[in-house]
């Protein structure tokens, strides 16, 4: 498998795991107010990030890219920031909505990039013939 692929399921895993921790604190505590943030650790920490891993997983040579690995990055990051400032915002911090919506944009940023990484032509291993 890909180190990028790699990457992008343990970084998976750790959104999964944090994502299960909120729902259990909401079912714990009986206060719901935090669904946002634990909606976007499990759909775009756990759920997304495993979906970009199976694509690297599928898709080798694309994996292999600076641009692909640059991607990983920019959209870790956003999400890294973007959930934390995102349930402090849910907790009535309003100084977060700065980071909260930069974060956002880098996220959004990054799955541009990985529109970017699906829609380039995938160059041929050496040896095979163009189609």
């Amino acid at each position: 498998m890909p180190h990028l692929a790699s990457l992008y399921f343990k970084t998976a895993v750790v959104f999964l795991i944090i994502g299960i921790a909120m729902g259990l604190q909401m079912a714990i505590s009986g206060d719901h107010n935090i669904i946002g943030p634990h909606a976007h650790a499990n759909l775009l920490g756990w759920v997304t990030m495993a979906i970009f891993g199976g694509y690297y997983a599928l898709n080798r040579v694309k994996a292999q890219s600076r641009f692909a690995r640059l991607q990983f990055w920019v959209y870790t990051s956003g999400v890294v920031v973007m959930v934390p400032s995102l349930y402090m915002l849910y907790l009535g911090h309003p100084a977060f909505e700065p980071l909260t919506a930069i974060s956002s944009i880098v996220a959004l940023m990054g799955a541009v990039m990985f529109a970017v990484v699906i829609y380039s032509r995938e160059p041929l291993p050496k040896g095979l013939p163009a189609e």
